[in-house]
């Protein structure tokens, strides 16, 4: 007998050859998963459609010039997103856009965490960083989804309660807040402006519906900027004032004049807006409860002398984007679209520059053109302009009852881009070459330290310049709306955007450009809408069928009561007693009403079945496709090897 063993047969020794390849395998897969996140922990790969989650370079640049730690504090309710689905989504986005920032911020930047349970010192926490509350149920149990922000001076900023809506802002919002605890000395603006940018008491005294409150323009700017008034009446800018926004210049001396002028001659920022009719002031009561007669607005003495014209006797007409208002009281029409109010859309907007790359439209109301007057050296370069399908009307048309389909039936385009706003760049001289103005009548003198005049800007100058005003106005742009008693203001166009962007580009900081306007990672099925829509159209439509059934039958039983007794009797109570015709329409009225409901059960029914056979293809798409073809992938793989094995033994 044989002491040796048997040889191991070619199928065991195959079986061993693959439970060890199994094993290498997925010791392979777990060592370069431990390798990835050793070597590469900041290695992401965005496959979104909208770029959501690649930071843009300003929040790069914001976070790498962190000096200084900073603490964002996450206050979430964590029963929110289990009962309001959309918040626990959107609360998955806010966690790992912060992830994402803390990843970037090189460990300067903590996260925690934190679930404001009710009567909890995690709540009492929330409340005196000054997060929201907000009720979830009549029970009145708060919940809370809101970030405290931190530095070490102990500064605070907070987002009190993040909304969906505000999704497309995210980056910017969570930037900004940053920032601020990174800067804490923030830029100072200037407004000079005959519109009530930071609200008008007269207006709050008169009790007018929304008079008195300040514009969101000016909410949003002192988030970012120190901002002071500029009396009309000034001599001197402020020499703090780094950006001077002058919007609706009305009536300005010449001492004001000269006052603006020496800024821009000592380099300060000019944000210039003028305009030929603002919309605005038309649609606010003056001093003597009227709105003034004069609406328009300009710079000339300075502009002109600069190369730069804004013509305030001719209007831009649009019919891309036109708005759709109400039309007069004796049009056959419900609505026209109204031309001289038109939202810039695509390649209305250059997106070669900063401010306006990344929004999306902006609205324009009576608005005029910018010029470069001939022969003049500066540069203007356009920032919006209006589409091809354009034209120039005189500003008379929309300043006292326009007639909306009157400018349409004589709109005629003519082929030109018209600009809008633009950007203006060069060495100017000084509008007043021979000095300052003599001091008028009835003026306070000079300053005692009124700085001495400069004949040429120092080095090239920067301006915008727009000829229209109601680029600022709320109607035109946001709605503002109660959320639990606090105002949420909710973009519908980037005029904000625009005027923040510029306003930051200004004053030389180019780290929140492009942070304001981001797509929504809750994105709709667009099939599902489509059936959604469908089966809701015919659904309308079988009611409206109902509805008119119901009412023809309504009119037959009148009809046929009113025939049921003579015509003396008519109003007797003997005209109660129902007749067989009566009953028989009643029965087939019933008859009706049942079959219409079936109907309309039958539709709601055909509308579930289509959502759920798609949601169903969907899941096993997403779930059973990648496992199925990596399976044919594998097979494929194996008969390719048994046809090479089996040509190599031949």
């Amino acid at each position: 007998m044989s002491d040796t063993l048997p040889p191991a047969r070619p199928g065991s020794r195959r079986v061993l050859f693959s439970a060890g390849g199994l094993l290498a395998a997925a010791v392979l897969a777990v060592s370069v998963n431990i390798l990835a996140d050793r070597l590469l922990p900041r290695a992401r790969l965005d496959l979104t459609q909208q770029r959501l989650y690649t930071l843009s370079d300003g929040t790069r640049q914001v976070l790498a010039g962190l000096k200084d730690p900073v603490t964002l504090r996450l206050f979430y309710t964590r029963s929110l997103g289990s009962q309001v689905p959309v918040y626990g989504a959107y609360a998955d986005r806010v966690r790992e856009m912060l992830q994402e920032y803390a990843a970037v911020s090189g460990g300067k930047l903590k996260l925690e965490y934190l679930d404001p349970e009710p009567f909890s010192e995690t709540e009492d926490r929330a409340l005196a960083y000054g997060i929201q509350g907000v009720p979830l149920d009549q029970s009145g149990e708060q919940v809370y989804f809101g970030l405290a922000g931190t530095n070490l001076l102990d500064d605070e900023r907070v987002l009190p309660f993040f909304q969906p809506e505000r999704e497309r802002f995210l980056e910017y919002d969570l930037t900004r807040l940053v920032y601020e605890l990174s800067s804490p000395k923030r830029p100072v603006m200037g407004t000079l402006s005959a519109l009530p940018l930071n609200g008008d008491p007269r207006a709050m005294m008169m009790r007018l519906p929304g008079g008195g409150q300040p514009y969101a323009i000016s909410n949003q700017l002192r988030q970012s900027f120190t901002v002071k008034d500029v009396a009309p009446d000034a001599q001197v800018i402020d020499p703090d004032i780094q950006v001077l926004l002058v919007a609706q210049p009305q009536g300005l001396s010449d001492a004001t004049l000269y006052a603006v002028d020496q800024f821009v001659m000592r380099g300060g920022k000019l944000f210039v807006m003028t305009d030929p009719h603002s919309e605005g002031q038309a649609s606010r009561p003056g001093p003597t409860g009227q709105p003034p007669a004069d609406t328009s607005s300009n710079l000339n003495r300075l502009l002109n002398a600069w190369g730069i014209e804004t013509p305030t006797n001719k209007v831009v007409l649009d019919l891309r984007g036109a708005w759709r208002v109400r039309a007069a009281p004796t049009d056959r029409v419900q609505a026209v679209d109204y031309l001289a109010w038109f939202n810039a859309t695509g390649d209305s907007l250059n997106r070669g520059d900063v401010a306006t790359a990344d929004l999306q439209q902006v609205t324009f109301a009576s608005a005029g053109e910018v010029l470069k007057r001939q022969g003049a050296a500066i540069e203007l370069t356009p920032l919006l302009s209006s589409s091809d399908q354009s034209m120039l009307i005189d500003a008379a048309s929309v300043r006292q009852n326009p007639n909306p389909s009157q400018i349409l039936a004589g709109f005629k385009a003519d082929g030109q881009r018209h600009v809008l706003m633009a950007r203006a760049r060069g060495v100017l001289n000084s509008a007043f070459p021979d000095g300052p103005p003599p001091v008028a009548e009835g003026q306070p003198p000079r300053p005692a330290d009124f700085p001495p005049h400069r004949a040429r800007s120092d080095g090239p100058a920067n301006l915008v310049v727009a000829n229209d005003t109601d680029v600022l106005e709320d109607r035109f742009w946001v709605r503002v709306q109660d959320f639990f008693g606090q105002q949420v203001a909710t973009p519908i166009s980037d005029n904000g955007a625009l005027v923040a962007n510029l306003a930051d580009t200004l004053a030389g900081g180019d780290s929140l450009i492009g942070l304001r306007s981001r797509g929504e990672s809750l994105r709709p099925f667009g099939m599902v809408e489509d059936i959604r829509r469908n089966a809701e159209a015919r659904y309308r439509q079988t009611e409206q069928n109902l509805t008119r059934r119901l009412e023809a039958t309504e009119r037959r039983l009148r009809e046929l009561r009113q025939g049921s007794a003579p015509a003396g009797e008519r109003n007797t109570a003997q005209n109660t007693v129902i007749t067989p015709e009566q009953r028989a329409e009643i029965d087939r009225a019933r008859a009706e009403i049942v079959a219409t409901r079936g109907q309309l059960r039958g539709v709601q029914l055909e509308l579930r079945q289509d959502i759920e056979r798609l949601e169903t293809t969907l899941r096993v798409v997403n779930i059973a496709l990648v496992p199925a073809l990596l399976t044919l992938f594998a097979m494929a793989l194996a008969v390719l090897r048994l046809r090479r094995r089996s040509v190599a033994r031949a």
